[in-house]
């Protein structure tokens, strides 16, 4: 079955929007990075060919042209969006499992599927995206879809706004979704209380956390490398390994509880999480293979990226509203690593700490000029040496760390696709030469949390039960101000 698509004013081979440099820089010979996103259903799906024909030809590939383009060297030799013929069978896949399986039979083959697509490079003949329809029931959803769309047509937030326009809210279609706010009003009432001279002091503190910061992250992207441990391994060729998807859910009003209780936001509480149970997942490897030359959690120095959305618009707008946003520049990639050091148990023995340093430091570091500098001298980097030498440089910032945090925020009602209702969602960045990516959503009160693991060197099973201990020693400590330490 073929699928063609026909847009206003542009016909096949014409060649339109340049690609823009960070499109260049994450899909090149060097790096080439995708993400993830598969949908939940609550009911047993069976798409007909006339559904998934009018999905794709009248609400996705309209979306934006570079759905239905592939990159191509103009005259001048610069990189441009070219449109092409989409073929519906290059872009739509339906797995063949083994049938009358029990749903725990059918985890493993889905995931074992998840494993093979996300170690599978995208044709540069086709443009950059596909889609996998999963009919088997697994014990956590009745059927699946899973997106693979390639970092160079946009970052999370512009490929979950695409997403998003794909799907309706499930109890009545007519209605928009809606989404929690990312302001903190809290923030803009301290704004309005501060003084001209109260600025002074930041202004200069901020300069100098500028210039620490920007130091640091060319010393992490160039020479030091995190130490080998449970979570890092260090090996060359990563981004080609086997990976496993593992996810958990925590309760947002929980989270929520702990973020009002402690003062701050959600995205510290949930790095807190991560933090704390990395470090336990790291003492108790260390601690059951003393004999393994591998470096302990509390001794070993480990550093995680976490990915910051550098735009003006604070939340989650519909395709149309994105596109009247021109001065935002919203379509595209836009956003920064912050290099972030994962605290030890030594250093941080009371476990609300590992909260507290999160908000700190994540706070600190949106302050610095930082992201700013890092953009310049990226500009730079490829005026010298072109997109491959940036591509290099981004490369080596990824192995030189131990993990990647991203964090989307979902919306609050059920979603639905074309009436199958979505019970839960996750996502997950591929293609980094990293043992650990970690991703977070939220979606109908839960905060999903997906954990993409090296296999043979992370226990998937273990990381997580680390990860819901470390969740649980936090709550409790919450709830218990007074409760001592209960890392030990």
């Amino acid at each position: 079955m073929k699928l063609i698509n026909i847009q206003k004013n542009m016909e096949f081979g014409e060649t339109g929007e340049p690609v823009s440099p960070n499109a260049q820089y994450f899909n090149s010979s060097i790096l080439s990075l995708s993400i993830l996103a598969v949908l939940e259903f609550e009911i047993p799906i069976n798409f007909t060919d006339a559904q998934i024909i009018s999905l794709i030809s009248h609400v996705f590939l309209p979306i934006n042209e570079r759905f239905s383009s592939i990159m191509v060297e103009d005259q001048n030799g610069k990189k441009r969006w070219k449109r092409v013929e989409v073929l519906l069978e290059d872009h739509v896949k339906t797995p063949i499992f083994p049938s009358s399986l029990s749903p725990e039979s059918y985890d493993d083959h889905f995931d074992d599927y998840l494993s093979k697509i996300s170690q599978e490079r995208f044709s540069q003949n086709k443009p950059l995206w596909e889609i996998h329809i999963v009919k088997y029931p697994t014990t956590k959803a009745a059927g699946s879809v899973i997106f693979k769309l390639h970092h160079a047509l946009g970052d999370g937030y512009s490929l979950m706004g695409a997403l998003l326009s794909c799907l309706q809210r499930a109890e009545n279609p007519s209605l928009p979704l809606t989404f929690p706010s990312r302001r903190s009003s809290r923030s803009m009432i301290n704004r309005e209380k501060r003084s001209v001279f109260s600025y002074i002091p930041h202004f200069f503190s901020s300069i100098f956390e500028t210039v620490s910061d920007f130091s640091w992250s060319i010393l992490k992207s160039s020479l030091i490398e995190d130490h080998q441990t449970a979570i890092r391994s260090g090996n060359e060729g990563l981004e080609f390994q086997p990976t496993i998807i593992t996810t958990i859910a925590f309760s947002l009003d929980q989270i929520k509880l702990i973020k009002d209780k402690l003062g701050v936001t959600i995205n510290d509480v949930i790095v807190g999480i991560i933090f704390l149970g990395s470090q336990l997942y790291m003492q108790e490897i260390s601690i059951s293979q003393e004999a393994n030359n591998i470096s302990s959690g509390s001794e070993s120095h480990s550093t995680a990226l976490v990915l910051l959305n550098t735009r003006m618009l604070g939340d989650y707008k519909s395709i149309k509203e994105m596109t009247k946003h021109k001065a935002d520049m919203p379509w595209g990639n836009r956003f920064t690593f912050l290099h972030i050091p994962i605290p030890s148990l030594k250093k941080l023995s009371n476990p609300l700490d590992f909260v507290y340093y999160s908000q700190k430091l994540v706070a600190r570091k949106r302050n610095s000029f930082d992201v700013y500098l890092t953009s310049m001298l990226l500009d730079i980097m490829k005026k010298l040496g072109g997109a491959d030498a940036v591509s290099r440089y981004i490369r080596k910032t990824m192995k030189n760390t131990s993990m990647t945090i991203s964090n989307m925020i979902g919306p609050v009602e059920q979603m639905a696709l074309a009436n199958y209702p979505i019970k839960g969602l996750y996502h997950m960045l591929i293609g980094t030469p990293q043992d650990l990516n970690i991703s977070i959503i939220s979606y109908m009160g839960e905060l999903r949390v997906a954990f993409g693991t090296e296999k043979g060197h992370i226990d998937p099973h273990k990381f997580k039960l680390c990860m819901q201990n470390a969740y649980e020693i936090i709550l409790e400590a919450t709830l218990n101000k007074s409760t001592k330490n209960k890392l030990n």
